[in-house]
Parts: C-alpha cells; sequence; structure tokens
C-alpha cells in the first residue's frame, strides 16, 4: 500500500523544519512539491504556469487547489504518482481542512493525519525569522486555520504535535514510529 503524510497547521508551525528532519531519519521520506503558480518563495514548489493548470484541470488531474497570498497552489494526479514511485513517502503541507479531506479521499494511499499547532504569537516570531515579508499575511492564515480546524471538530488525526512545547526531531520521530507502525498492520 502507498503511503503519505498529512501535515496540517497555521503558518510556521514547523512543517518545514519537520519534514527536513524526517527525510534525514529516513531517505524514503520526501517533500511533495506542490505546483505553485504565482510569484514568491519558490523553495519546495514546481513552479508553474496557468496554461499548465489549465491542462491538469482538463484532464481530471487536481486533486487539490486552494489560492492563498495571491497564488494558487495545487495537488496533482501526477505529482503525487512520481513522488511515490520507488515506495517513497511523500510529506504534503496542507492548511486547509478541505485539502486534507480531498487528498485523503482522492488519493488511494494510507495517509497519516498530523497536527501541527503553534501559538500565533509564535507565528509572529517565526515567520520573519524565516524571511517571510508578509508576516500579516500569515497571521491572517493562522486565525484562518484555527477557524477551519475549529469548524470540523470531528477530524480523527493520528496524532498532535505542539510545536511551541515539542522539539522538531522528537515530532518527526513520533510521526516516523506511527508510519512504520501502520506500514506494519497493513
Amino acid at each position: 500500500m502507498r503511503r503519505g503524510i498529512l501535515l496540517y497547521g497555521p503558518p510556521a508551525a514547523g512543517k518545514d523544519t519537520i519534514t527536513d528532519v524526517l527525510t534525514e531519519l529516513d531517505a524514503r521520506y520526501v517533500r511533495f512539491a506542490r505546483l505553485k503558480i504565482g510569484k514568491g518563495n519558490t523553495k519546495g514548489y514546481r513552479m508553474g504556469t496557468p496554461e499548465q493548470l489549465a491542462a491538469l484541470e482538463a484532464r481530471g488531474d487536481v486533486i487539490y487547489r486552494n489560492e492563498r497570498y495571491g497564488n494558487i497552489y495545487v495537488v496533482d494526479q501526477p505529482g503525487l504518482e512520481n513522488a511515490m514511485e520507488g515506495g517513497r513517502i511523500p510529506v504534503i503541507h496542507l492548511g486547509q481542512m478541505t485539502g486534507m479531506r480531498q487528498v485523503s479521499s482522492l488519493f488511494t494511499a494510507h495517509w497519516v493525519r498530523v497536527l501541527l499547532w503553534c501559538s500565533k504569537e509564535t507565528t509572529a516570531l517565526r515567520s520573519p525569522q524565516r524571511g517571510d515579508k508578509d508576516t500579516a499575511a500569515r497571521l491572517t492564515a493562522w486565525d484562518a486555520t484555527e477557524a477551519d480546524l475549529a469548524a470540523h471538530p470531528q477530524t480523527q488525526w493520528h496524532l498532535r504535535v505542539d510545536t511551541d512545547a515539542t522539539a522538531p526531531r522528537e515530532a518527526a520521530k513520533r510521526i516516523d514510529a506511527i508510519v512504520r507502525t501502520a506500514s506494519s498492520d497493513a
């Protein structure tokens, strides 16, 4: 069975950092590079064009798309197929519950769902430290993420991590243990 990890949380909750530690723990973990149509940060994305997005949509290959910070972000079928080749385990970063639902229901795999959380104050501190030039927009996204989470209290998480109180290596080890347990149960 194909496997993947869905990391959900507000901006600066530690998704990048924890993904980096996961890739150090096991080379099978790979950050899923979402397709990004827009500008700004290119690290961790496959930069695309509106024409590429239209072609994916025409083929029915868009699993999830969202707009934030003036950009379009896409989780696509071909991208996920490629990310899972050779037994790799993609780690997808999401900030919307709709994305969590769509990826886990439209792409067959065993998805480990992890909630990474930090306080709004922590996002305000971490955002400029990581080079964001739009911290105010990140704080607005934090509010939206909190409201989205509150609107979905029934969501089943394999793990919840308070990144204000948990070191990235510890969080990654917990996630890895869940993935390994799920793999042995399959």
